[in-house]
């Protein structure tokens, strides 16, 4: 299961990690992002450093990193915008982004 990404944790479990982190800015009522989720959960079972933003309640991250369409999927790697993916992505594709960014 993907971590759930905060303000109050989003510097340590995002901006500091250890290689690169994907996080997905989602909402509970948007089908596309509902779609997105059994990816981005497989991705955290299998081990890769992956979380969720609900952009509902977390407005100021959505607003930081200027998310205008969701589902957007932003790899991070040491503390700085690595790649964005904007839109339902297939699993492979998200780990290619996650690989690219190694």
């Amino acid at each position: 299961m993907a971590k759930e990404f905060t303000s109050e944790n989003f510097e340590t479990q995002v901006l500091e990690a250890k290689g690169p982190v994907l996080v997905d800015f989602w909402a509970s009522w948007c089908m596309p992002c509902r779609m997105q989720a059994p990816a981005v959960d497989q991705l955290a079972d299998e081990g890769y450093q992956v979380g969720k933003v609900d952009v509902d309640a977390q407005s100021s991250l959505a607003a930081r990193y200027q998310v205008m369409n969701i589902p957007t999927l932003i790899v991070f790697k040491d503390g700085q915008e690595a790649k964005r993916l904007v839109g339902v992505q297939s699993k492979e594709e998200l780990i290619a982004a996650l690989d690219s960014c190694q």
